[in-house]
């Protein structure tokens, strides 16, 4: 297992260039509860029992008679085993049991010491490279899209650019801009960086991860030679005051993930994946391209979106998606784990849920990881309770193009620096 710090250096980088990857949580400065299965790679047989050793520390020593509680069952399910032990020599070994069917089993352990609170968790595998999808694969599916395609092509892009000046570096030129989108008159706004230098550049589009707020454009990578544009998918500037966006997470755009759900002509993400296409015709259109090298990269929706975009769009050649979300998203209905946004975890009328299962179709990660071919980088971790690693697992195992799986076992919704300078390293030798 990789866990390897990057020097602050590049840690500072990752956070400028990429504010919407998640970090990893602060470290515990004097207690330190620690969970892990006892396979150094977390993965089991199906059957296999498996046990999860825990130590509990206290100034770099065993912390003699502490006191866990501690639940194990299947990801985002009921436990079906909880128990509370005192560990009088500050560390034991739990009895895990096994699953027999392909699936992640989460042990989840908690202490108070000296009335702090301290909880960690890990995630036995198993045969993951075995789950399968539960959700259908509409028979329309690619004349569903190939008929938004064609509509979007209709529409005139209305390319808008303005410079904006104090965020310009020696070497590179930084854009507000905006295009027209599907349906007419609607827009998506980003930030583009281009390389002053007069040549031609590969480029990469930045897709976002979950939520509203504003961007800054990604100004590193730019100035290593490479056209990079971060879009929003909201059709609202991203240059705006903080609160805007603060206001419209809290109001009108709060659950933007289930509008329109029961119409799959009419749910929010027909918008943002054709938004993402849009995105690309507008960097090939811009003269400092190369014509050849388009790449496609984001974490969580935004890994969600690299997929998407990769299948819809045969102009990119290559993605990069950490721990990607919308997954899988009937898990729930067949008993186990779904994708982010947990869509079908409560119950709903049967026949509105009839229609947003049908909308799902067209719209799971899964349906279009099946269409992906191209070379395309993953990673994520066992511990994610944002995007459970059966739901990523399922979109994952059915890419038949090539495809490199970087797993960091106990990172949860949130990526190491070196993870990230990892798939950005892949990305470039790509492009």
């Amino acid at each position: 297992m990789k866990k390897t710090y990057a020097a602050l250096g590049l840690l500072l980088f990752i956070i400028i260039a990429h504010p919407s990857i998640a970090q990893p949580p602060p470290i515990d400065k004097v207690v330190k509860l620690i969970v892990a299965p006892e396979h150094t790679d977390w993965t089991y047989k199906k059957g296999e029992k498996v046990k999860f050793n825990v130590s509990v520390i206290e100034n770099g020593n065993l912390l003699e008679n502490a006191t866990i509680t501690y639940s194990i069952g299947p990801e985002k399910m009921p436990p079906v085993k909880t128990a509370t032990l005192t560990l009088k020599k500050g560390k034991t070994t739990i009895d895990g049991g096994t699953m027999n069917t392909a699936g992640f089993l989460r042990c989840v352990v908690s202490a108070t010491v000296d009335g702090i609170s301290y909880e960690r968790m890990a995630t036995a595998g198993f045969d993951p490279l075995t789950i399968q999808p539960t959700i259908q694969d509409p028979a329309d599916f690619n004349a569903f899209w190939d008929k938004a395609r064609a509509e979007l092509a209709q529409i005139p892009m209305d390319t808008r650019m303005t410079l904006i000046p104090e965020k310009c570096t020696e070497k590179v030129n930084v854009y507000h801009v905006s295009f027209q989108n599907y349906p007419k008159n609607s827009r998506v706004y980003g930030i583009l960086c281009v390389p002053v230098k007069e040549g031609k550049y590969p480029a990469i589009l930045l897709v976002p991860g979950a939520g509203i707020r504003p961007y800054n454009g990604d100004i590193a990578t730019a100035e290593q030679g490479i056209i990079t544009l971060e879009i929003g998918i909201h059709g609202i500037p991203v240059n705006m005051d903080p609160n805007v966006y603060s206001n419209l997470s809290a109001g009108a755009l709060n659950g933007y993930m289930r509008f329109n759900m029961e119409n799959k002509d009419a749910y929010y993400y027909k918008r943002v994946y054709l938004g993402c296409v849009r995105a690309n015709d507008f960097l090939t259109s811009l003269p400092q391209f190369d014509g050849t090298n388009l790449a496609v990269r984001g974490g969580s929706q935004g890994g969600a979106l690299s997929i998407v975009t990769a299948a819809l769009d045969k102009r990119v050649k290559a993605l990069a998606a950490s721990y990607p979300a919308l997954c899988d998203l009937t898990g729930y209905l067949k008993g186990r784990a779904g994708g982010w946004p947990h869509l079908f975890r409560d119950p709903e009328p049967e026949a509105v849920l009839k229609q947003k299962v049908e909308t799902a179709g067209y719209y799971d990660v899964v349906n279009f990881a099946r269409r992906v071919q191209i070379p395309g980088f993953y990673t994520w971790g066992f511990n994610d309770e944002t995007c459970p690693p059966t739901s990523m697992y399922a979109a994952y195992n059915v890419i038949a193009a090539p495809k490199t799986l970087s797993l960091y076992l106990e990172t949860g919704h949130w990526v190491y620096p070196d993870q990230m300078n990892a798939a950005f390293s892949w990305l470039i030798g790509q492009i």
